[in-house]
């Protein structure tokens, strides 16, 4: 696992160490940022089910200013925390050892707007949709930004939840990548 481009291409990432986390294919991740991106010159990233925290590291190599790391799983935390040290993003990380549903209130209660949300829950635990319900009754995402949902291919989500509208979707294999953005 490496970041793929931006600042910090080719860096190597740490996995989580056993069986309980699944990272994101180095081919899935270059696939979702170019759906999104594929580069920010700014803007806030949430990455709620971090497990190795590619993604929203991904994210901060590409130009998010910072990204919100959650992950409620020691291993997880302690991995993400060694990357986000290994790519010097220290200072734009914000890491936070929680479960989803806490997490997210958390920050709706902050009343910070999101330009990317990265949702890579585990598959046999699948809550996308009530987290995309969460998302959109609190208005935490920008006006241009985007929800990125991976999950297992077999899983159809809705095309819209709320004011999200399913912009992209792509399977890769065994795994299903959806986009939702705004509704204009």
């Amino acid at each position: 696992m490496r970041v793929i481009s931006g600042s910090k291409k080719g860096k190597i990432l740490k996995s989580v160490p056993g069986n309980q986390t699944r990272p994101t294919t180095d081919k899935v991740k270059e696939a979702i940022f170019n759906m999104i991106g594929p580069y920010f010159t700014t803007g806030i990233g949430l990455d709620l089910f971090a497990g190795s925290g590619g993604l929203g590291i991904e994210g901060l190599s590409r130009g998010l200013e910072k990204v919100i790391f959650v992950d409620r799983d020691m291993n997880a935390f302690q991995t993400i925390k060694a990357n986000i040290s290994e790519c010097g993003f220290e200072q734009q990380s914000e890491l936070y050892r929680n479960d989803s549903e806490r997490a997210l209130k958390a920050i709706i209660k902050r009343d910070i707007k999101l330009d990317v949300i990265f949702l890579d829950p585990p598959y046999k635990k699948q809550k996308l949709v009530s987290l995309l319900q969460s998302i959109n009754d609190s208005k935490l995402l920008t006006e241009s930004g985007y929800v990125v949902c991976e999950c297992s291919s077999d899983i159809q989500l809705p095309s819209v939840v709320g004011d999200l509208v399913k912009t992209k979707e792509a399977v890769y294999g065994m795994i299903g990548i959806s986009i939702y953005s705004i509704g204009k």
